[in-house]
């Protein structure tokens, strides 16, 4: 049966068992349970890009330790495959990393540094410092460049050094940062961290400023949204924070 989309009859009346097909790329002819207009394939082939980690990532470090933050959402294409993902990932008692890029290397390296981390305490039995979790994110994202695609941001305290956080972006680099953003929402928001910003920051102004840079990043970025979850991190551990998507400081215009 053909449709003409210029008339409001045909533009309204849907298939309740193929709305996806006609949300992707409206009605067309059906041969064969696969559908087609104007002799393209308008499958659910979308569905089975990477799952992609499209988000906007940030930590902050305050006199007396960290504060990491990340939105939750994970898309695969065009479909939002998780809206309350976790991205704030711990990799050691007082260490946490965020993950941006593809979901599959980023959980991989996170894995494998944990291992690292596991066992570089029980050799030398005591923590390990942020600065080794984070030339272990190095080691692996430099040595793979080529076949990964994994933006990390590495947090946390030791005792030798506090609060420290470590940006380390897609090809390997490592940089130590008063503050890190990563991912595709942070293009939005240079301008407000650069100017908002300020070293010696208190720990409650920390949170805020996290806080209002991430609900900014994801009001203007599509593949980023859903709620906020925040990790602080100091000499006595850690608190997880949650903030849900209509308590946000900013939304979407």
């Amino acid at each position: 049966m053909d449709f003409d989309r210029s008339r409001f009859v045909d533009r309204e009346l849907l298939d309740p068992a193929r709305v996806m097909e006609g949300a992707h790329g409206g009605y067309g002819r059906s041969h064969g349970g696969i559908h087609v207009e104007n002799g393209t394939d308008n499958s659910l082939d979308f569905l089975k890009n990477p799952v992609d980690l499209g988000t906007s990532i940030m930590a902050v470090a305050f006199k007396g330790g960290v504060i990491l933050g990340a939105d939750s959402r994970t898309s695969t294409g065009v479909y939002i495959a998780n809206r309350v993902s976790d991205k704030v990932t711990s990799v050691d008692e007082k260490i946490y990393v965020c993950r941006s890029g593809s979901a599959a290397d980023t959980q991989a390296i996170s894995d494998y540094v944990t291992y690292y981390l596991d066992m570089h305490r029980t050799q030398y039995g005591k923590p390990p410092k942020v600065q080794t979790a984070a030339s272990y994110f190095r080691e692996l994202c430099y040595h793979n460049k080529n076949n990964l695609t994994a933006g990390i941001i590495v947090a946390g305290w030791d005792a030798a050094k506090g609060g420290q956080v470590f940006s380390i972006p897609v090809g390997g680099a490592l940089l130590e940062r008063p503050y890190a953003i990563g991912g595709s929402g942070s293009t939005y928001i240079y301008g407000f961290c650069d100017a908002y910003f300020k070293p010696g920051m208190t720990r409650e102004q920390c949170e805020e400023f996290v806080a209002k840079a991430l609900s900014h990043a994801m009001a203007r970025d599509g593949s980023s949204g859903g709620v906020i979850r925040m990790a602080i991190i100091d000499e006595n551990g850690v608190e997880r924070k949650f903030i849900p998507g209509n308590k946000l400081p900013y939304g979407p215009l």
